[in-house]
């Protein structure tokens, strides 16, 4: 399968490098089980060149909108870049037309505010950023902003709430795609078993 991470300026950084690391370990975890790997994972912008991501981190495309393959899965990352992208035609138009064929359209955070934008998640049950609920509410492209929530599947459109719930997201699409048990073996691989020190309630 063919997975497909837009990037762009101001994106941030851990809502596709976090999926990213699940994809891309989800292969290495075959590979070690002597099994061919089977996802191409590539890094997308507009015109093919380096982004500076919201907290400075410079990241290098492997493709265009314009050269990258045809995607079985596409995924957007918030971060405040969004608001930018979300005016940019090219962008949304491009994501609406890699929609009409992947098998699953997915974002991270603020990433859904351009999924509703292009039409890929017009009217469908979304989740994002709880910083971004109300806003995104008030866009009415979505038929429900939920919110208190870690992801949220409506056919085949799939948003996360931002950051760590991408990665949980990224984990979900795999046992989708491959199977629970290969899912499990990639969640090991990666030793990802949140214990965060603090908890969030203030």
């Amino acid at each position: 399968m063919n997975i497909g991470l837009l990037i762009f300026d101001d994106a941030e950084e851990l809502d596709f490098v976090g999926p990213y690391e699940v994809f891309t370990m989800s292969n290495e975890v075959f590979a070690l089980q002597g099994k061919p790997e089977p996802d191409n994972v590539f890094l997308i912008s507009e015109n093919g060149d380096k982004v500076k991501c919201r907290k400075g981190m410079v990241i290098e495309s492997h493709a265009s909108i314009e050269d990258a393959p045809a995607l079985d899965v596409l995924l957007v990352p918030g971060g405040q870049g969004t608001r930018t992208e979300v005016k940019n035609r090219a962008v949304l138009e491009w994501i609406a037309a890699v929609d009409k064929s992947t098998t699953w359209t997915t974002s991270v955070c603020t990433g859904a505010l351009l999924l509703t934008a292009s039409g890929a998640a017009k009217g469908k049950r979304v989740t994002t950023h709880w910083g971004f609920i109300d806003q995104l509410r008030k866009r009415d492209e979505a038929s429900e902003v939920l919110e208190n929530t870690r992801y949220v599947r409506d056919g085949k459109v799939v948003t996360a709430a931002g950051v760590s719930a991408g990665i949980d997201m990224a984990l979900w699409l795999v046992g989708q795609m491959h199977s629970p048990d290969h899912a499990r073996a990639t969640q090991r691989a990666m030793e990802y078993d949140p214990a965060p020190p603090y908890a969030a309630a203030v």
